[in-house]
């Protein structure tokens, strides 16, 4: 006897129900997906950096932290087949302040998808003469001027954690880098100290003059709290530092942003040859401090 559909009682199963084929096949596939990623190195760009040649995005991630939410979602993709998790630090379009971005969820978030390598890439201006307009450093200290104008910890109450911090940056990653400039026969500067301020105005020359007599190479706005709240969760960080002018006083041109974007883009081709070439140059584990940051650090 021939039975009608109407009455087989068997489950049907439609596309994107929880039975098909083809959702079991899409779960598997962003399980993997994720899977992959949560391997990647992260990276976080400022101004004037927002796309990345050679970089293939494969799909977006939102993400939520206790903190809120971080500046955009999370762009997955690769760089030369490697897996890179992208984030632009003041969003996208560039509308958040350096003194307004969460810094603390955007770190988080990169943890909380796996990522423990993160490098960023920040726009600076040049307070030692040596360092021209266009140069590329890689900074090996930070001495910190926002503290206490933004949330610098993920230990505020509860457990005190006093983490070390005498290298700010992950060795490990700056040697990687400083490997690919050469391999890459772009000049850059190894080392440098990077004075991280609140803004969003830019120095006095006299405050200029003060941070030149403290050591300080370079200053920026956003590598505090960054790297320490990288640090404080093990992940390694290092910076990439693009000096788009001479700091206030150092000359006697006015500053402008306008001139950190046009230094950035006339700077943008060496700096996507070396970030392509830090990212493959990186290896795979790690060896470096940072993994056990934590280790011996609360009381």
């Amino acid at each position: 006897m021939q039975h009608s559909s109407s009455s087989d009682n068997r489950p049907v199963a439609k596309i994107g129900s929880k039975n098909s084929f083809y959702y079991l096949l899409n779960r598997l596939s962003f399980f993997y997906f994720m899977l992959k990623y949560c391997m990647s190195i992260g990276l976080i760009s400022g101004s004037g950096l927002y796309e990345i040649d050679g970089l293939k995005v494969c799909g977006e991630k939102p993400v939520e932290t206790q903190f809120g939410a971080p500046s955009a979602p999370y762009r997955l993709g690769e760089i030369e087949s490697i897996p890179v998790t992208f984030l632009p630090r003041h969003g996208f379009p560039h509308s958040i302040p350096p003194h307004k971005v969460n810094y603390r969820a955007n770190i988080q978030g990169f943890k909380l998808l796996g990522i423990d390598r993160i490098i960023a890439v920040t726009a600076v201006g040049s307070i030692n003469p040596d360092i021209k307009p266009g140069s590329i450093i890689i900074p090996d200290q930070i001495i910190d001027f926002t503290y206490g104008s933004r949330e610098s910890t993920f230990y505020d109450s509860g457990k005190v954690v006093h983490v070390d911090f005498t290298e700010p940056y992950c060795r490990e990653m700056r040697s990687s880098i400083i490997s690919a400039a050469h391999k890459t026969d772009i000049n850059v500067y190894e080392r440098g100290s990077y004075i991280c301020v609140n803004g969003p105005r830019l120095e006095t020359a006299a405050e200029i003059e003060f941070f030149r007599r403290s050591g300080a190479d370079i200053v920026g706005m956003t590598a505090m709290p960054e790297a320490v709240l990288s640090r404080e969760l093990e992940i390694c960080y290092c910076g990439i530092c693009i000096a788009t002018n001479f700091a206030a006083g150092i000359t006697n041109e006015r500053l402008t942003t306008s001139e950190v974007i046009e230094t950035m883009n006339a700077s943008t081709e060496r700096l996507k040859t070396l970030l392509k070439a830090a990212i493959a140059e990186i290896p795979q584990n790690r060896s470096c401090g940072c993994k056990d940051a934590l280790k011996d650090s609360g009381l």
